[in-house]
């Protein structure tokens, strides 16, 4: 694999070999870290670990899943932005952290934009509006009387600003309901809060659920995306329900690297990368859990990630969204 990895890089650099490439030539010769920015279970972090031992040994060295959690994904990322620029630290970027914080927060610590490389995009994943088991609403038609009837319903996120927290807001503005936001350190202990009856609903992304649903131990009324979730079709979508027709919001996870990194290095992170998603094993399981796994060159990821970022720049606009 180095030596496809090497005539990769090569035809990259068109046989130039400047500074930078004389010190990325042995990479990687030791573990590479890929950074969560969100506590353990939630989509990120379900997405590197299925990932995580197959880009290994597409890299042949071990790869360690690291959960740094905190400010709807900033202290991960900003841990990452500081990292030396050498390969062997990555963040695992999602929505929040990469398109929405910088249109949201101020001193953030990192600009995304400049701070940070896109490499590789993993998958693009719906949200799934979830409820306890014993919620009495069986349907998003009852919970949407629940909520028209000025009843306070608390729902979840994994942080403030995240996609999840977006899609209670608008669901909340459209259904002028009395819905309260309850904003977690990551999709992990929202998610247990929600198993433990502490709040009402809750949008994680799918790959967070779907097994909780299948073994009956949580809900899923309805889907965030514009068009059915292909592992569940069964599902409606929040759209096609309440008559929402913007409602469309999905959550997504890729690789990125500190600025500075060699471009030699990010060429063969990329070829890794996407070559670890490709292998029928590994894209089955991605699937499974919900995901549209979605191989793409370093510079189709970069327009994707900048596409993302102007869309909720503009949401924040029309919504008046602001931090609290």
């Amino acid at each position: 694999m180095k030596r496809v990895l090497a005539w990769c890089l090569a035809a990259v650099l068109g046989g130039a070999v400047p500074a930078a490439a004389l010190a990325a030539d042995s990479f990687p010769s030791r573990p590479i870290h890929m950074i969560v920015a969100y506590s353990p279970g939630g989509t990120g972090d379900v997405i590197a670990r299925i990932v995580s031992e197959k880009l290994g040994e597409m890299l042949h060295q071990s790869v360690v899943v690291e959960n740094r959690a905190g400010a709807s994904g900033a202290i991960g990322a900003r841990y990452v932005a500081g990292a030396a620029p050498d390969g062997y630290t990555l963040l695992v970027g999602q929505t929040a952290e990469i398109a929405i914080n910088q249109n949201l927060f101020p001193n953030l610590g990192y600009d995304p934009d400049k701070d940070l490389i896109p490499i590789a995009l993993a998958g693009v994943v719906p949200l799934a509006l979830t409820v306890p088991k014993s919620a009495p609403y069986a349907t998003l038609a009852e919970l949407v009387k629940v909520i028209k009837s000025g009843k306070q319903i608390t729902f979840a996120s994994a942080g403030i600003g995240t996609p999840g927290d977006f899609a209670g807001e608008l669901l909340k503005l459209r259904l002028k309901g009395n819905m309260v936001h309850v904003p977690y350190k990551g999709a992990g202990p929202a998610l247990n809060d929600l198993l433990g009856d502490h709040v009402d609903m809750y949008f994680p992304g799918f790959p967070a659920v779907l097994q909780h649903m299948k073994g009956g131990t949580l809900k899923i009324l309805a889907t965030s995306t514009a068009q059915r979730a292909k592992v569940a079709p069964q599902i409606p979508t929040v759209a096609e329900v309440t008559g929402i027709k913007d409602f469309d919001f999905s959550l997504w996870a890729g690789l990125f690297a500190p600025k500075g990194t060699p471009p030699q290095i990010v060429a063969a992170l990329n070829t890794a990368f996407n070559a670890t998603l490709n292998d029928p094993q590994i894209n089955a399981r991605l699937t499974a859990t919900g995901a549209q796994v979605t191989p793409m060159s370093t510079a189709q990821f970069t327009a994707f990630v900048h596409a993302e970022s102007a869309k909720y720049k503009t949401l924040i606009r029309e919504t008046g969204m602001k931090v609290k």
